[in-house]
Parts: C-alpha cells; sequence; structure tokens
C-alpha cells in the first residue's frame, strides 16, 4: 500500500515529464493553502496536504533513481582517476549530495541534471535521449555544462572560463558543484599519475571558472572557496 491509496506516478514519455516540474509547484502550494487556510475543519486539510507531501516525494524519487540507474548504465564501465579507480557513478552521486544535503537545492530538474552531467561528454548519449526520458529542461542544463569534445583540452578549458557567465543559473549550480567535488578528489584521493604542478593547475583553472559564476549560489560558493582552501 502506499501513503494515503497514492501510487507513484513515473513519466515515460517526454510530454509528460516536461509538466512534471509544474505540477510539483502546483501542488506545492495547494499544500500550502491546505495547511495554513482558516478554513475548517483544519484536520482535514492537513490530511490532504500530509498525501501531497506524499506524492510529490514518490513522484520525485522515481524521477530520480531513474535518472541513477540511466547514468549508472551510461558510465558503466568508466572509472575514476584515483588510485583506487572508483567507479566513475560515485562522482555523479556525490555531486548531487552536495547539492541537495550541503547546499539545500531542491529544485528536481538541477538535482536530475548534476546526476546526468556527464553523460554527452563522456558516453555516447544523445541529447534526444536525455529529452525523451529526462525533458528538455534536464537536458538544456546537461547540454549546458558539456564540453564539445572534438576541442582540444586547452580549447574546452577555456571556453569553460569564458562561457561561464554566460549559461543559465541551474547550469551555473551544477557546474559550481562538479568543481567542488573535483578539488576535494583531487586534494584527498588524486589521481595517480598527476604531479604537484598539475594538481595545482587544475585548482587555479577551476577558481577561474567559479570567479565567473559568482554571485549565483553563495553557499556553493562557500563550499567552492573552503576546497580550494585544500590546494596542494
Amino acid at each position: 500500500m502506499y501513503p494515503c491509496g497514492l501510487k507513484p506516478s513515473f513519466w515515460a514519455d517526454s510530454e509528460q515529464f516536461n509538466t512534471a516540474s509544474a505540477m510539483f509547484s502546483n501542488k506545492i502550494q495547494v499544500t500550502e493553502h491546505l495547511l495554513f487556510s482558516k478554513q475548517k475543519p483544519a484536520s482535514n486539510h492537513a490530511n490532504q496536504a500530509k498525501c501531497l507531501f506524499a506524492e510529490i516525494h514518490l513522484e520525485f524519487m522515481n524521477r530520480l533513481l531513474s535518472a541513477i540507474a540511466f547514468a549508472a548504465h551510461k558510465h558503466r564501465d568508466q572509472r575514476r582517476k584515483d588510485l583506487v579507480a572508483s567507479p566513475y557513478i560515485n562522482h555523479l552521486i556525490g555531486l548531487a549530495n552536495v547539492l541537495a544535503n550541503e547546499a539545500g537545492i531542491e529544485d528536481e530538474r538541477i538535482l536530475i541534471a548534476a546526476i546526468l552531467h556527464d553523460t554527452i561528454e563522456d558516453t555516447e548519449t544523445t541529447e534526444q535521449e536525455l529529452i525523451r526520458d529526462f525533458g528538455k529542461e534536464v537536458a538544456d542544463i546537461v547540454m549546458e555544462v558539456s564540453d564539445d569534445k572534438s576541442l582540444s583540452k586547452a580549447e574546452r578549458k577555456q571556453l569553460q572560463i569564458e562561457h561561464a557567465a554566460t549559461i543559465s543559473r541551474r547550469a551555473k549550480v551544477v557546474k559550481l558543484a562538479d568543481k567542488i567535488c573535483n578539488l576535494r578528489d583531487i586534494a584527498n584521493n588524486p589521481p595517480a599519475d598527476w604531479t604537484l604542478e598539475r594538481k595545482q593547475g587544475y585548482f587555479d583553472w577551476a577558481k577561474s571558472v567559479v570567479d565567473a559564476l559568482r554571485g549565483t549560489h553563495p553557499a556553493l560558493e562557500h563550499l567552492f572557496d573552503e576546497a580550494y582552501k585544500l590546494r596542494p
């Protein structure tokens, strides 16, 4: 049995998924009305609000777990560059954890895009796949934070600095969290073959990117600054 008799919903096609955010917002507004309306009986309002909160939670959990499963499959043969070759999915889950549990981000589009943010750049995933399975808003965020792998590494890094200020706020939030996680990983569990100079160079380049993102999210920017203090 599901809470209040509510069955969790899953949007299997893009048209349904693209309406999810609007539905989520409307349910929040209705829930607030039920909780704080002066109409009686208040107990009925509270029960209805609890049912709506339960439905919202189940819907979001379905979508988030779908994104994790999708990313785990797409990155299944990839490992991080650390000494123990950690599964790549660890990085993606860690990034979403920073957003949700350290920065208090509740926007499901940002959290799902965080899980998927490397699929375009590092796997054979297409934009149309993301639109089909997760909706255009999520796909747009992922596209904004993806490098063009046809360019040289130096060009890609320079373009990240130049484009940082022009991307959407949601994309900026994902990029901030990505840089936080990368700095922490390099400081605490660095790639086995990276020299001190390369580690320092990454820290300084990441700071150049984040400096162009300043003013987006103070809490994330503070977390980045704390991570930067770990510079080797």
